[in-house]
This record gives structure tokens, C-alpha cells and sequence, in this order.
């Protein structure tokens, strides 16, 4: 009976760099994860597949407001599992991110870069 684990493909969406290396590097080096960066949501609506097992999609983008890369994304390939992130958080925010189909929310700064992999597998397991 083979033991190994299945590899999570990741999708992060954000307009901060500095963000999208962040947590590539972590999960990078906790293992069982091939991750893609999109620094521009438009970008990565039009290479999100099936293929991928979770996306983390910023709200707050100068290019696209994150709702709406949601909706979009959701309309796209409405199995797909969304954490939403952001800094700028309204109870109003997180109540559209649900309507419009996103499976958790996260806010940043992230306390710790755990929590978010554990959002992550709590998510590809519901």
C-alpha cells in the first residue's frame, strides 16, 4: 500500500510580490505542493483549470477587484475551492466572498504561514 501523498496544485493570486514569494517559499518547502503565481487576476482567470485543487485569490487588485475575480473564477470552473485573503477586512466582504462561492477567508498579515497550509488542507478535505 503506497503511503504518498497526493500534491495539492495551488493557484495565488495577488498583486503584491513580496506576498506571492512568501508563501511559495513556505510552501515550497513544506512539501506536497505545486504552486503557481499570478500577480494579475485577469492573467490568471484565463490559465486557472480544473487541474488545480485550490486557489488563494487576494481581494484588494489594482487590475481586478478580487469579488469579482471570484465570481468570474467561480462561473469558470465552479468546483474549484477559494480562500479569499486581505488586509482590508468588512464584515460586508466576507459575506459577498461566501454568496459568490469562496470557501474560507484568511486575513493578512498572516499570524503565521502554518495556519495558512492548514486552511489549505482543511479545505481540499471538505
Amino acid at each position: 500500500m503506497s503511503t504518498a501523498k497526493k500534491v495539492i496544485k495551488v493557484a495565488i493570486v495577488d498583486d503584491e510580490q513580496d506576498i506571492l514569494d512568501m508563501i511559495d517559499k513556505y510552501l515550497k518547502r513544506s512539501g506536497g505542493f505545486d504552486v503557481t503565481l499570478f500577480n494579475n487576476p485577469q492573467t490568471a482567470l484565463s490559465r486557472i483549470d480544473k487541474s488545480y485543487d485550490v486557489v488563494l485569490l487576494d481581494i484588494m487588485m489594482p487590475q481586478m477587484n478580487g469579488l469579482d475575480a471570484l465570481k468570474a473564477l467561480k462561473e469558470k470552473q465552479s468546483a474549484v475551492k477559494v480562500i479569499m485573503m486581505t488586509a482590508y477586512s468588512t464584515l460586508d466582504k466576507v459575506l459577498q466572498s461566501h454568496r459568490e462561492g469562496a470557501t474560507h477567508y484568511i486575513m493578512k498579515p498572516f499570524s503565521s504561514l502554518k495556519i495558512l497550509e492548514d486552511k489549505i488542507y482543511e479545505v481540499i478535505k471538505s
